[in-house]
């Protein structure tokens, strides 16, 4: 039997759940990973007497790893497979945190934090497709809104931990419990988690029935004498047909533009609201606090978003937290200073911030086949990290050159606004259409109801 099929259809089983909560907590580390300098930066520009400038470009470093390892490493699950290709970017994580505690100066730590990055980069995009392709349709939405929910929840709880090991071992401390829990998980993906099933038919690499099989087995399915075979047709599963051609290039263009907006508002509110509430209070544990807080708003947002996916198509409710989004900022820009007030809107921020990324975690893997789907969503992640990289520099630039943080709201509750159009006018391209990324140009009413499978979160 194809057990594709019975995934898409069948109850969620207890294997099905055990990847996606592997794949939640792997989330819950790249959160951390991901933000880590939000929490550090406040006390390591005390120790060493950093500027703005210079703590733009230290909050950016990540970035630049993340981009190059979306980039460069991302496709390459493609050919590799999702497991090996997660294995081999956790294990760069892993080794970049570590060298990141033992960084001496600037330049080092700059090089430690990219490096780690590259593995961040790459691993993301295949989290994304192993939870898609292990949910079955009727709750795809609401399963990957809750995934979602590890990225700012990894970051509230590992910069609560945080802040308490730095107030009594310093700095070095993030770090080094990062490495520990990266190191852990490493051991557990190696041991635990399954190739993707829909790698394994597009791409048939050696021994692919017998571990077909083998999570036929463990799903407690038959198994079978013969691979499926692929429902794309030839044409989509090239990555020039499968992203770019056609209707395909519109709806590349259009995600890839919309997350690239929502990245610059993201990492600017994680990154330097931390550091503006400091330099506003005199106090780096109101900074600290207020990271915290906008983690927290995260995951909340991405169970809301979850919970509209139930009622709203799930591109539709990422135009609306896009929209929101603008307010609050604007919101967050006209009262943040009054520390309580600032505390409550933090995790409004973070909702639709944070909110937004677990839309766009969702969304994505649904838009390309499965051939090319870890190329698709990992090179809008790393266009996405290309114009993330710009915004924490461009803010302290923008801080030197005398702009006030009211200003820096205002200007990125602007460019959500562009986000959420760019969300709305990817919608638009499914007007009439199926929502099977295999047979992206078939007329909706022609849709199977087999392949309807991607309907509710595409």
């Amino acid at each position: 039997m194809d057990i594709r099929e019975a995934i898409r259809t069948q109850p969620m089983r207890r294997f099905q759940i055990r990847t996606i909560t592997i794949c939640f907590l792997l989330c819950m580390v790249d959160g951390f990973e991901i933000l880590i300098m939000a929490f550090v930066a406040p006390h390591l520009s005390k120790d060493w007497n950093l500027n703005s400038v210079e703590v733009g470009y230290l909050l950016s470093a990540g970035l630049i790893g993340m981009a190059a390892g979306a980039f460069f490493l991302s496709p390459l699950s493609d050919r590799i497979g999702r497991r090996r290709g997660t294995i081999a970017c956790l294990t760069l994580v892993t080794l970049g945190m570590g060298l990141s505690a033992a960084a001496m100066n600037l330049e080092q730590l700059v090089a430690f934090r990219a490096f780690a990055g590259l593995g961040i980069g790459g691993l993301v995009a295949s989290l994304n497709i192993l939870v898609s392709e292990n949910s079955n349709e009727k709750r795809r939405g609401v399963t990957l809104g809750i995934y979602g929910a590890g990225l700012p929840a990894g970051v509230a709880l590992g910069g609560a931990i945080s802040g308490v090991l730095i107030s009594h071992f310093g700095w070095r401390s993030a770090f080094v419990f990062g490495t520990a829990i990266t190191a852990v998980l490493l051991l557990v993906v190696i041991r635990a988690l399954p190739e993707s099933i829909e790698y394994l038919v597009d791409k048939r690499p050696k021994n692919a029935l017998a571990r077909y099989n083998a999570i036929a087995t463990k799903l407690g399915y038959p198994t079978s004498e013969a691979l499926p075979e692929p429902s794309a047709r030839r044409h989509v599963r090239s990555v020039r047909g499968g992203l770019f051609d056609g209707l395909m290039g519109r709806r590349t263009t259009l995600l890839w533009l919309g997350y690239s907006c929502l990245m610059a508002s993201f990492y600017f509110a994680n990154t330097w609201t931390p550091k503006l509430l400091t330099d506003v209070t005199g106090d780096a544990g109101t900074g600290t606090v207020a990271g915290v807080l906008i983690n927290v708003g995260g995951v909340i947002g991405a169970l809301v978003f979850a919970a509209l996916t139930i009622v709203l198509r799930p591109r539709l409710v990422n135009t609306l937290l896009m929209f929101a989004g603008a307010l609050v900022f604007a919101a967050y820009a006209a009262g943040f200073e009054i520390v309580a007030l600032g505390m409550l809107l933090s995790v409004l921020v973070g909702m639709a911030a944070n909110g937004g990324v677990a839309g766009f975690y969702a969304i994505s893997p649904s838009v390309y086949p499965a051939a090319v789907r870890a190329t698709g969503v990992g090179l809008m992640i790393g266009v996405g990290r290309l114009v993330s990289i710009a915004a924490p520099i461009m803010t302290g630039y923008l801080l030197e050159a005398s702009w006030t943080p009211e200003d820096l709201y205002y200007l990125f509750g602007g460019v959500l606004v562009v986000a959420g159009l760019f969300m709305f006018a990817l919608d638009r391209t499914y007007r009439g259409r199926s929502e099977n990324p295999e047979t992206p140009d078939e007329p909706a009413a022609n849709t199977r109801p087999s392949d309807d499978t991607l309907s509710r979160v595409g």
